[in-house]
């Protein structure tokens, strides 16, 4: 491991470096990987080891999209891709990556094909740390680890593809054979991660609940339909009112905190934007401080994870979430950011 300095505090990472590709090849060699679920994360961690060398095999429910998307991809019915319990008995390494619900509804099954000396392979530590909803409780003579990419399974593969990586935490809970951590290094390698950091199973959960709910994605979507809202109220035309709280901020601005911090950010927009930001910062900060603490809370508490339950266990969640997903795509912002998008030079090109 590498020791870095994370702004004053010292950490104990992981890169190629320390564990490099070949190590993990060698690692997983008597290893077959069965990625169950090809929906989110599957397609990028299985691709991904795939192309770095190991033996990898698909589970997932015949008929569907995820199915053909799979076969698309080049897993081949009868010999890479198999129905889910089928792979899970072929598995040695049974990567479970179907949704939270889905882990809750099919773990019976995939319980039964589980070896002594397998390891059951999470990305979230949701089934675990939350055992009295979910039911998931591993045998004992299974190694339980976890690779959790800090990416969504598009950016896992898009990445890799061009020459970088995701950052990936990872975590041991149960070692059952002595080689947990070692199986778990040599994944997250074989994935593609940049590097990787230690963490716990159940801080991983609190962390990731957090981040999705808040500034990653609840937060963000909010901030910027109170902001375009601001705008439009006061005479601002879709295109500068979209361009002044989206465009900006994802083509120009988030490219230079990306590069090299928030500092460096606001020593290249002009002085005007910089004592701004300053002065305003705080404010939101003391804002939203009470919001978070909550959503914490609640997070904690496991209220969170029962919402998700039994919204994504519903027969018709799907319908509702397409409902709920079309109200956003049919929003004038989000219909103002479909004109400015096709508007840049290169979508311009292309037509």
């Amino acid at each position: 491991m590498a020791e870095i300095d994370f702004g004053g505090v010292v950490e104990e990472v992981v890169t190629s470096e320390e564990f490099p590709l070949a190590k993990a090849q060698e690692v997983l060699k008597d290893e077959t990987v069965a990625v169950l679920g090809y929906g989110v994360q599957g397609p990028g961690q299985a691709l991904n080891m795939r192309d770095n060398g190991i033996r990898v095999i698909v589970g997932q429910r015949e008929g569907g999209s995820s199915w053909q998307r799979a076969m698309d991809d080049g897993f081949i019915p009868g010999e890479t891709l198999f129905p889910l319990e089928e792979a899970a008995k072929k598995g040695t390494i049974i990567q479970y990556l179907v949704s939270d619900a889905g882990q809750v509804a099919t773990w019976p099954a995939i319980k039964t094909c589980l070896q002594s000396g397998d390891a059951l392979y999470f990305s979230h530590g949701f089934s675990i740390v939350y055992k009295e909803q979910t039911g998931i409780i591993p045998p004992a003579d299974v190694d339980v680890i976890m690779v959790a990419p800090k990416g969504s399974g598009r950016t896992v593969r898009a990445n890799f593809l061009e020459g970088s990586g995701i950052n990936s935490s990872y975590a041991v809970f149960q070692d059952a054979t002595g080689r947990a951590e070692e199986r778990t290094l040599a994944l997250g390698i074989a994935i593609g991660s940049g590097y990787l950091f230690p963490t716990t199973f159940e801080k991983e959960v609190h962390s990731d609940l957090t981040g999705e709910r808040g500034v990653l994605m609840g937060c963000l979507a909010g901030v910027m339909e109170a902001q375009y809202e601001l705008l439009r109220r006061h005479g601002h035309s879709p295109s500068e009112a979209f361009n002044e709280t989206v465009e900006e901020l994802t083509q120009s601005l988030i490219r230079l905190v990306a590069e090299n911090g928030m500092d460096w950010m606001f020593a290249n927009c002009s002085t005007t934007a910089q004592r701004g930001a300053l002065d305003w910062k705080d404010r939101f900060k003391e804002a939203v401080n009470p919001v978070f603490e909550e959503l914490h809370q609640r997070v904690v508490s496991g209220e969170e994870t029962r919402i998700v339950l039994e919204a994504n266990s519903a027969p018709d969640y799907r319908v509702g979430l397409e409902k709920e997903l079309e109200t956003i795509r049919n929003s004038e912002m989000w219909r103002a950011g479909a004109a400015v998008r096709a508007l840049r030079p290169e979508n311009r090109k292309r037509t």
